[in-house]
């Protein structure tokens, strides 16, 4: 709104310009997601680790890396084109750079399709084709399947979309030794399973958000008492899953007593959580659900590191 004062000559307002709070570059870096870029590394070197039972090439993590990132950060980029019209509704991603006007719609996009272009390239020339076909398959999977159809559809959204989020070990295993086996895949299932009560814990927080944009994430469309019973139902099936890497993925003793307590410790939270009725509790759950994966997955590391 604009203050007119009094004895001073009104101006003709111009046209509105986008705030502009970082520098180009920054504004496409926040396009990738970084911190779930982040995350989502965090499980692809165990996976190689746990592949090669030991230590791979240097060479080999790096460009599996590379590329890995690359993939994740085109899949972010094009969801936030999709997305675009009801992040501007949310108070928690109002301040994306295609919400503000730092980038285009058009930039972005080719910007999304450069990133994948390059991510499918990489992988196929420098590690192999089948990890390249697997980070292409997700990306698909993420765009068509959850962004464009499941997110504003299905309260099974972030259920089966996150399966999307659970192919970097696949990646990572593949970029090893060249094939797939069932470890991985059970390694790919700790992840899906995980993701709906780690999803769910942050959809509790930002419930309003959801609600305002329309969105049918489970506590929109549910009260807070069932999506509490069905993330307790979850931590306890992921409990299981981490437990059934242990002879499945010929693990030692020390992964074995690391799935014991953290799923523990995760089942225990979110039991705690449905108890208590108390909202401000899911963000610690939340935050937990993170500590719990990279921990988990830095035990498979540790396990074939130190005991095989």
């Amino acid at each position: 709104m604009t203050e007119v004062v009094p004895a001073i000559p009104a101006i003709a307002p111009g046209p509105a310009v986008p705030v502009r709070s970082r520098g180009k570059l920054a504004a496409y870096v926040a396009l990738t997601k970084p911190r779930i870029i982040e995350l989502l590394l965090v499980t692809t070197v165990p996976a190689m680790i746990v592949a090669e039972r030991g230590m791979p090439a240097t060479w080999l993590i790096l460009a599996t890396l590379v590329g890995g990132t690359l993939a994740a950060a085109g899949a972010n980029a094009t969801n936030m084109v999709i997305d675009r019209d009801i992040d501007k509704l949310m108070k928690r991603t109002s301040k994306r750079p295609l919400v503000t006007g730092e980038i285009t719609p058009r930039n972005a996009l080719v910007f999304a399709i450069a990133l994948e272009v390059g991510a499918a390239a990489w992988l196929a020339l420098v590690v192999n084709p089948l990890s390249a076909a697997l980070a292409v398959a997700a990306t698909l999977f993420y765009v068509f399947v959850y962004s464009l159809w499941l997110k504003r559809t299905s309260t099974q959204n972030i259920v089966i979309g996150g399966a999307a989020g659970a192919v970097p070990v696949l990646v990572g295993w593949a970029a090893v030794t060249n094939e797939l086996a069932i470890a991985p895949f059970v390694m790919f299932a700790i992840i899906f399973v995980w993701t709906p009560p780690h999803f769910w814990a942050l959809a509790i927080r930002y419930r309003a958000d959801y609600a305002a944009a329309d969105v049918p994430m489970l506590p929109v469309v549910a009260s807070f008492d069932d999506t509490a019973k069905r993330i307790v139902a979850y931590t306890v099936v992921l409990w299981a899953t981490s437990l059934a890497f242990w002879p499945l993925g010929s693990m030692s003793v020390l992964y074995g007593a690391a799935a014991v307590a953290l799923g523990g410790m995760f089942t225990w939270k979110a039991v705690q959580l449905a108890r208590s009725h108390r909202p401000d509790l899911a963000m610690r759950l939340f935050k937990f659900s993170i500590t719990y994966i990279t921990l988990l997955f830095g035990a498979m590391a540790a396990d074939q590191l130190l005991l095989h």
